[in-house]
């Protein structure tokens, strides 16, 4: 008798082919992960408020590289509401972020949700 456990059954029935699909499969998917992470960090997102009276741009990453802010808004007598709309862009900004993330790693996450073939 021995003591060393049987995995086969968690690893598709024995099938020593198994591990080894399971292994290229989740290299693809870190592969995938990578690209739409780079890709995420490469785009150039604006947000706005106002109807455009302050727009915020920054990248897919989290940065914000630039601000523009219309003359119009500008109001030394009432800062709380340019205020208000540098909020608003900047949230729409983050909205915008959280909406490509989404698009771009949602079908290579949705494969994860099934768990791993052969442990369930």
């Amino acid at each position: 008798m021995t003591d060393t456990p049987d995995f086969g059954g968690l690893l598709g029935g024995g099938d020593p082919n198994a591990l080894s699909g399971l292994l290229a499969q989740a290299q693809q998917m870190q592969e995938q992960l990578m690209s739409a992470q780079n890709e995420i960090a490469q785009t150039e997102l604006s947000g706005s408020a106002g109807n455009g009276l302050v727009t915020v741009t920054g990248t897919g990453a989290g940065g914000v590289t630039a601000v523009h802010i219309d003359p119009k808004v500008v109001d030394a007598t009432d800062i709380d509401t340019l205020q208000d709309l540098l909020i608003g862009a900047l949230a729409d900004l983050d909205a915008k972020r959280d909406a490509l993330a989404a698009e771009k790693m949602g079908p290579i996450s949705g494969g994860l949700g099934g768990g791993l073939p052969g442990l369930g």
